[in-house]
């Protein structure tokens, strides 16, 4: 081929490339109005969880106390559920939606069907695994959270002994990155052994009934890491029960955790700003509605705080007081 037709073809792909980038930029800048009503909806996993309850609960009275109509709804935690709650959202015009997602693959879809009909949706505490469609994911940083209170842990086990594990749901980013974020510090420690795993999907009564198991086949358990608090109470409560004193740590930051951190049976837990995360997204979607912006980049990480027997009095309803 000459060298004056490679030169050509270079332009023309360079030409496709640009117009690519440029038609991408433009629909990435593509503002959302709103479906045309001031309902604000908010959609979380079910409200028995008081991680959830309280995200709800703020996140609609910051959007009423902004003269937003609120409509509050849970999909417990069931794809299929949310996707016709969001389709819902769409047919009652919605303003914008607040949504604690049922999966990061599987809410996807729904999210870009909100964005398809001009309505803008944040996202709260878990993550979706796709950018651009959602204005904002203001999540806690689970990571940071995780690891913070597994060096607790390992400094409450005294670098030694055999310990289990409560996983969340599988569906959940969230479950994974507080797993791994535990197994970077725990596993540097040669004399930690981890003896079991279970998935106890974030339940309370699943975590009792899972840990009763466990302590059945390991009854020289010295430890558990728990994905959240709901599990690692119910974990305390089946140690309790079987009289056991064992190291706990969790995430979360529930008012239940505090008051075991407090009587001593759980060690510690990183609390998720729940509170501070729903004003924060139904603030940024007020704002969004009235300038075209939030201001902030989509993926938001707000820091845990890593809560023990000398702050735990402080801890109420996922707030922390200096």
């Amino acid at each position: 081929m000459k060298l004056s037709k490679i030169c050509a073809s270079l332009a023309m792909c360079c030409a496709a490339v640009t117009f690519a980038a440029s038609a991408n930029a433009a629909d990435e800048a593509k503002r959302l109005t709103g479906g045309g009503s001031n309902i604000m909806y908010i959609i979380t996993p079910s409200h028995s969880n008081p991680f959830f309850k309280t995200e709800a609960e703020v996140a609609a009275a910051t959007a009423e106390k902004l003269g937003y109509t609120v409509k509050m709804v849970s999909h417990d935690d069931s794809p299929v559920k949310q996707s016709e709650l969001f389709e819902t959202a769409i047919s009652d015009k919605a303003a914008a939606i607040i949504c604690d997602n049922a999966g990061a693959d599987a809410t996807v879809a729904a999210v870009k069907r909100a964005y398809d009909n001009n309505i803008p949706t944040f996202l709260i505490d878990r993550e979706i695994n796709e950018q651009g469609i959602a204005i904002a994911q203001i999540v806690a940083n689970n990571y940071q959270g995780a690891k913070g209170v597994a060096e607790v842990f390992v400094e409450a086990m005294e670098e030694e002994g055999k310990y289990a594990e409560l996983f969340g749901i599988d569906s959940d980013t969230n479950a994974q990155t507080r797993s791994t974020a535990f197994h970077e510090v725990i596993d540097q420690y040669p004399d930690m052994e981890l003896v079991s795993v279970q998935t106890a999907n974030w339940d309370q009564n699943l975590g009792y009934q899972k840990m009763e198991t466990i302590l059945q086949s390991h009854p020289d358990l010295k430890g558990v890491i728990s994905g959240n608090d709901n599990m690692a109470v119910g974990a305390a409560a089946a140690a309790k029960a079987a009289g056991k004193k064992l190291f706990i740590v969790a995430v979360d930051g529930s008012n239940d955790a505090r008051d075991q951190i407090l009587s001593g049976d759980m060690t510690a837990t990183a609390m998720q700003p729940a509170a501070l995360i729903a004003q924060m997204a139904v603030e940024q979607a007020d704002q969004y509605l009235k300038t075209g912006s939030t201001g902030k980049p989509e993926k938001q990480l707000i820091d845990c705080e890593i809560i023990t027997i000398d702050n735990a009095k402080n801890l109420n309803n996922f707030t922390l007081s200096k």
